[in-house]
Order: C-alpha cells, then structure tokens, then sequence
C-alpha cells in the first residue's frame, strides 16, 4: 500500500493529522475517466515538439491508459459503476464551446463529437450501458448532466482519473467537491503535460478537495 494519508501535503496540511481510512461502498461508487482521447495519441506537428511532449506521451502510454484499464476492470468486476466524460462539441466549428476552450493556445481544441480523434482510446472504451458526458468544458460536472446522472444513482464517491491533472482533472475534482462527492484521485492513472505540474497539482487538490491515492490502494477501500 502507498504512504496516501502522509503523501501529497502542501503547506496547508503539513501538520494536518492523517485522514480516516477510506471506505467505498461499491453502489454508491463511481469510477469516472476524464478525457482520455484518441487526440492525445496522435503525433505532433514538429519533431521538437514530438520531444517537448515525449515525457507526457510515455506517461501516458506506458502508465495511465494500462492503469486505467486495471482501474475500469477492477470497478466492473466490483460491481462499481464506470463513467467517461470527454470533450466533444456539437458543432462543426465548436462555437457552443466555452470561452477556456475557445481562447488561443493549448487549451483551444476543437474536437466536433463525430471525429475519430474525439473518442475514448479504444483500451478503455466504455461497454455496455455505461455512460459517457459530452462536454465543452474543463469541469466535467459543470459543463453537463452528470452531477444528475450520479445523484440519481445513489453515487456518492468518485473515483477520478484522467487528463490533464492540472487542467479538466482538477477542475472536475473541484467541482464533484463543492457538490458534496467524496472524491478520490488515482494519481498513477492521470498525467499532466510535465511531472512538475502534476506534481504541483496534486499537492494543491489533496487533502480539500479529494484524497490523492495510487491505483494499488484501490482495492482496499471498495466493500
């Protein structure tokens, strides 16, 4: 088991006694992976940026996807549900985005929900009826139904993962926090664009807004 009650601690909670043990009843859980999408597989444009990202990109290949994999078959085979968000607009021209997704820069991704490039890698596809949110949004709570979607299946924990850690990951765990979710975060099964930042923004999110955990405490908590 990893050291999650002590890991993790900004300045806020350096002397923060350590938390209670973590129990997750089973149908009142929900596994939910955020955006993790054909496009971030795709090749840069350059060879210095195909450099720049390597490090995420190795991350993301040989870390969070076979990880998040782990994470989906542990929650179907505990009976806990599993939902996906991704961005995906409507429109051609995704002129219903909101402005975070319109302003220029990195953040700018135009991903009309009919493109091959806005699925969920094909590893991790969702089965069965399980549900996917559409949204144009960082939040995955605030830019669609979901917080409807798990109140009205008793959900009450989440289980987060995804990309990007410091970006529509942390601003989903925000949002399910304010709304009351318990929130936990499998830091081995997301990734930002460099370790700093994930670094970074687990130490700010842990402790308030979720317990930042690895995917081999998992199992212990679900009853």
């Amino acid at each position: 088991m990893s050291d999650w009650k002590t890991a993790w601690r900004s300045f806020y909670y350096e002397d923060a006694p350590e938390p209670e043990d973590i129990v997750l009843v089973a149908e009142e859980t929900a596994v939910l992976v955020i955006d993790i999408q054909n496009t971030y597989l795709e090749p840069k444009e350059t060879e210095e940026e195909e450099a720049r990202w390597a490090p995420f990109s190795e991350r993301l290949t040989g870390m969070v996807i076979p990880n998040t994999k782990k994470l989906i078959e542990l929650a179907r085979a505990r009976g806990v549900e599993v939902v996906y968000a991704r961005i995906a607009c409507q429109t051609k021209d995704g002129r219903e985005r909101s402005l975070s997704h319109k302003k220029p820069g990195f953040n700018e991704l135009l991903l009309p929900a009919s493109r091959k490039d806005s699925e969920i890698v094909a590893e991790l596809a969702p089965e069965g009826d399980e549900i996917t949110v559409m949204k144009t949004t960082d939040s995955a709570l605030t830019g669609t139904n979901l917080r409807l979607i798990l109140a009205n299946m008793g959900i009450r924990n989440v289980i987060a993962a995804g990309l990007f850690t410091d970006q529509c990951v942390s601003s989903t765990v925000r949002s399910l926090a304010d709304e009351s979710f318990n929130v936990v975060l499998v830091e081995d099964c997301c990734a930002a664009a460099t370790m700093e930042l994930h670094e970074c923004e687990l130490k700010i999110i842990n402790m308030i807004y979720c317990h930042v955990v690895r995917l081999e405490d998992i199992p212990g908590f679900i009853r």
